[in-house]
């Protein structure tokens, strides 16, 4: 997972630090697993802009993820290792013994020819998906379920993971990449390792036209705002704003926005560092 760095021939060049794709090994995406992304431009149904810098970008396909890693105890057979534009991690194409295909987050080190497979009592190797009452304590797991059979949706992203910690009764304890100890049903599936394009945060992308190709517009901020626009607006010459807060007055540092009254908080053994 190298980086790439530019001579300063052009303003652009000058910082612009992007993935070197030296793991990708093909850029053709396998077709039966492609969907069409429509782009909303931030607009509702009724074409009024709900969500504020979103718009432009290239076109893109959607590729369908397995998250659910539900083909259990047969083996697939890692044929590639692609870019997915709608993610920041790296896609692999599994080619099953049954015939079928599909693609998952790749972990970071699986290589084209690796065996990966999903199940219980299977051996906890890089890429494979076990239940977390079979995954050894201290290892390195990604793509965990909230619950049961509903499918992946923690430690998705680029070189994110969590850590097994410990199990309690039916619960598996957890360290999550934020930092937050919390349980999860032992009955729940992760896979081993941690997620590819580990060096994802150290991009930089050197000037505003990659942004837009990403389909983000140019985001103003408050303080350069009149007052009718914004709470941090108005004011002589460069004024600070007052306390920082939202478009909607909503306080941006050290307010607590989560329910005092949340469900999962009985899960949660350790909050987040701050």
């Amino acid at each position: 997972m190298a980086l790439r760095k530019f001579k300063p021939t052009t303003p652009g060049q000058r910082f612009k630090i992007i993935s070197a794709f030296d793991e990708i090994t093909t850029d053709v995406p396998e077709k039966s697993l492609l969907a069409p992304a429509k782009n909303s431009g931030g607009r509702n149904n009724n074409g009024k802009m709900t969500v504020r810098n979103v718009g432009g970008g290239h076109k893109q396909k959607y590729r369908i993820i397995d998250f659910k890693r539900d083909k259990e105890n047969i083996p697939g057979v890692v044929k590639s290792i692609e870019y997915d534009p709608n993610r920041t991690a790296r896609i692999a194409l599994v080619n099953y013994v049954d015939g079928e295909k599909r693609y998952i987050v790749a972990p970071h080190g699986l290589k084209v020819g690796q065996e990966v497979l999903s199940g219980k009592g299977i051996a906890p190797n890089l890429g494979n998906t076990l239940f977390l009452s079979d995954i050894p304590f201290g290892t390195v797991i990604h793509n965990i379920e909230l619950r049961p059979g509903q499918g992946a949706k923690m430690a998705r992203s680029a070189g994110s993971y969590a850590q097994l910690m410990s199990r309690d009764g039916k619960y598996a304890v957890l360290k999550m990449p934020s930092g937050e100890t919390r349980m999860i049903l032992q009955t729940c599936k992760a896979t081993i390792g941690m997620v590819s394009n580990i060096d994802h945060q150290l991009e930089k992308s050197g000037k505003a036209g990659r942004s837009r190709w990403l389909g983000r517009r140019p985001r103003v901020r408050g303080v350069a705002m009149n007052p009718v626009d914004h709470p941090m607006g108005g004011g002589e010459g460069r004024a600070t704003g007052g306390h920082p807060r939202s478009r909607k007055g909503i306080p941006a540092k050290g307010y607590k926005t989560r329910s005092k009254k949340n469900a999962s908080d009985k899960y949660i053994l350790e909050r987040r560092k701050k």
